[in-house]
């Protein structure tokens, strides 16, 4: 087993987003759909949790394009973690020029802060993270391990079938150029069957799934009930933490 998989953590990944940590907050660039798609998840996180005053952990945040979202409307504290520090840099330099004082930045494993600190945050997301990296399974179990027992997490991730190539391998990187060619590996999407599943070996429920689609004539994201691309699941504990 490679050091890299052995750390679940993908070199490539993180040198292929490290190059791009100048343009996170350009909302025109490279990040221009997670930008266009962050009020959706933002207000889908908020309807179920009600973000003023909790205690919140981003994981895989990149340039902290939803932390400092999450921050904004009230969370009593973000904590944004990524494997790529010039991401880090960026998301930090932003909150500061923002004025943004109720979020910080790490650049720690999810597995490792879950050993250090179990059972601390009332939210926890983890957004279009799982399918860059070698066990997205281990990352379920440590967002399981570090959300209190009555808290709540949200993961977002594509599917993977033939329209989930179509769409957001030919579509969005090759035809609407929406994305960089190469950013995602239709092979490491996760269909919401496996998701599930991983939710349950870890002591999640998927209380709620949503999907989002994407209108190419309008240009216009929105949420829905097809989760046969990209979609959302917020979950909750199973039991009580011991």
């Amino acid at each position: 087993m490679s050091e890299n998989i052995h750390h679940n953590v993908d070199s490539g990944e993180i040198d292929k987003f490290s190059r791009l940590a100048h343009k996170w907050w350009d909302k025109t660039g490279e990040f221009k759909p997670l930008h266009d798609i962050n009020p959706l998840r933002l207000g889908y996180i908020d309807s179920i949790v009600r973000l003023a005053g909790k205690t919140v952990l981003d994981v895989g945040c990149g340039g902290g394009i939803l932390s400092e979202s999450m921050a904004k409307l009230g969370a009593g504290s973000v904590l944004g973690i990524d494997m790529a520090e010039k991401s880090l840099q960026a998301a930090q330099a932003h909150a500061q020029q923002q004025g943004v004082g109720n979020i910080g930045y790490r650049c720690v494993r999810v597995e490792d802060l879950a050993k250090e600190r179990p059972h601390s945050f009332d939210v926890v997301t983890c957004m279009e993270m799982m399918e860059h990296v070698p066990d997205p399974a281990a990352i379920v179990a440590a967002c399981a391990k570090l959300v209190k027992p009555e808290g709540t997490v949200f993961f977002s991730t594509i599917n993977r079938n033939p329209k989930s190539y179509l769409h957001a391998i030919l579509g969005a990187e090759y035809i609407l150029g929406l994305v960089p060619r190469g950013t995602h590996d239709w092979q490491k999407f996760i269909t919401p069957a496996e998701l599930a599943r991983m939710c349950r070996q870890a002591g999640l429920d998927i209380a709620d799934t949503k999907g989002m689609g994407y209108n190419p004539l309008t240009k216009v994201y929105r949420l829905n009930g097809n989760t046969a691309v990209n979609y959302l699941a917020a979950c909750k504990p199973v039991f009580q933490a011991v």
